[in-house]
């Protein structure tokens, strides 16, 4: 008798947090796209600025990629800065996000080789580094695409009306 009063109490009690689980998540559903946004407007901005800043300041980046013994730091530095600040505007409007993610992801793992790699002493320091966050963001955006607050999900949308 006791253990069926104890089952009883269990099932209620589940059944109350079953209840406010549904509810929980009907709530934040409604910000089911905010992470994805949030991570392509971080990623893209700080990509359109970091280009933009190569492009200004392109004499001095290509002196630092020499000094890292990046072959032909004349023309890599202008690459990578018209890499970052196109590839990072386009991730930042959410258009061609997964295909534009790709070169950003070949940047930083260019910088972590070339220019960061000297600075790691174990893996914790390695997953500190902002362009080893910055690729498991891209690779995010990659997998799970742009969201729909975005240029590609209202192409696609009008593309396909069907979907």
């Amino acid at each position: 008798m006791l253990q069926r009063t104890y089952v009883r109490r269990i099932q209620k009690t589940g059944g109350v947090m079953h209840s406010f689980r549904e509810k929980f998540l009907a709530v934040i559903k409604v910000f089911d796209g905010l992470p994805g946004l949030a991570s392509r407007f971080t990623i893209g901005y700080i990509f359109v600025q970091s280009g933009w800043g190569k492009w200004h300041h392109l004499d001095k980046v290509t002196a630092f990629f020499a000094s890292l013994h990046i072959p032909a730091p004349q023309l890599q530095a202008p690459f990578v800065a018209s890499v970052e600040l196109i590839c990072g505007a386009l991730v930042l409007i959410g258009l061609f996000t997964r295909l534009a993610a790709i070169p950003l992801i070949g940047t930083m793992g260019v910088a972590i080789l070339t220019a960061k790699m000297k600075e790691v002493a174990d893996l914790g320091d390695f997953f500190s580094l902002s362009e080893y966050l910055f690729i498991v963001l891209l690779l995010w955006l990659i997998i799970k695409g742009p969201g729909a607050a975005s240029v590609d999900y209202f192409w696609c949308k009008k593309s396909h009306p069907e979907n």
